[in-house]
């Protein structure tokens, strides 16, 4: 059996097992002991292991921080069946926030204000930064110095995302409409939520923003 071949299994168990997505430096890490395993084995190796799982319940998915085993968008709602309660969803208030966050960034608190029309509640900010969705990436020189928000590498993470630039494309969000259709945009990938973090008092729920498309098997 050649390096190739031999690496598929093994990168199959590593990724079930893990906790989060693996690089290809992680792995290629884990294989430097043995000796004779190179990248380029470690990529050739994902590359067939995606092609294995075509057509099975499970795909080989690429985001910002590696590559992940997930169950595919189309069975993500037998796999809620798995549990009793149906999670519930994420505010509107809260995914208007977050779409302005992808698509304004870095973009402040003020800014965000601005465009929504109303106030933003600091438990929103507190959920999204609690995530690890958004960070504080400096501040803005104006009086007040306030914070500049902006997307982690977890955001990308849990939408499904390698990049930004695989958020679809979107004129300068500076009205609701162009808000509207940021905002369905991040529903249709949006993972699930606890209820910790639904709708706070006051917020209403969006009923058409679609729930989770995809469970990970971890």
């Amino acid at each position: 059996m050649d390096t190739v071949n031999r690496l598929v299994p093994i990168l199959e168990a590593l990724l079930l097992a893990a906790d989060q997505p693996l690089s290809v430096e992680q792995l290629f890490r884990l294989f430097m002991a043995e000796g004779g395993v190179t990248k380029k084995d470690v990529r050739a190796a994902l590359e067939l292991l995606g092609q294995q799982v075509q057509g099975r319940a499970i795909e080989l998915r690429e985001v910002a921080s590696g590559f992940r085993l997930q169950v595919r968008a189309e069975y993500a709602g037998w796999v809620g069946k798995l549990w009793q309660e149906k999670p519930p969803r994420f505010s509107r208030a809260l995914l208007e926030t977050l779409a302005l966050v992808c698509y304004r960034q870095p973009i402040t608190r003020g800014e965000i204000e601005d465009i929504r029309g109303v106030s933003l509640s600091p438990a929103i900010v507190k959920t999204l930064l609690d995530r690890g969705w958004i960070r504080e990436v400096g501040v803005k020189e104006v009086p007040g110095r306030p914070a500049l928000l902006g997307t982690t590498p977890q955001f990308l993470d849990d939408f499904n995302l390698k990049s930004l630039d695989e958020l679809p494309s979107l004129p300068e969000i500076k009205d609701p409409q162009q808000l509207e259709a940021a905002l369905l945009r991040l529903g249709a990938n949006a993972p699930p939520v606890s209820d910790a973090e639904s709708a706070s008092p006051g917020d209403s729920v969006e009923p058409d923003v679609p729930p989770a498309l995809v469970e990970t098997l971890h």
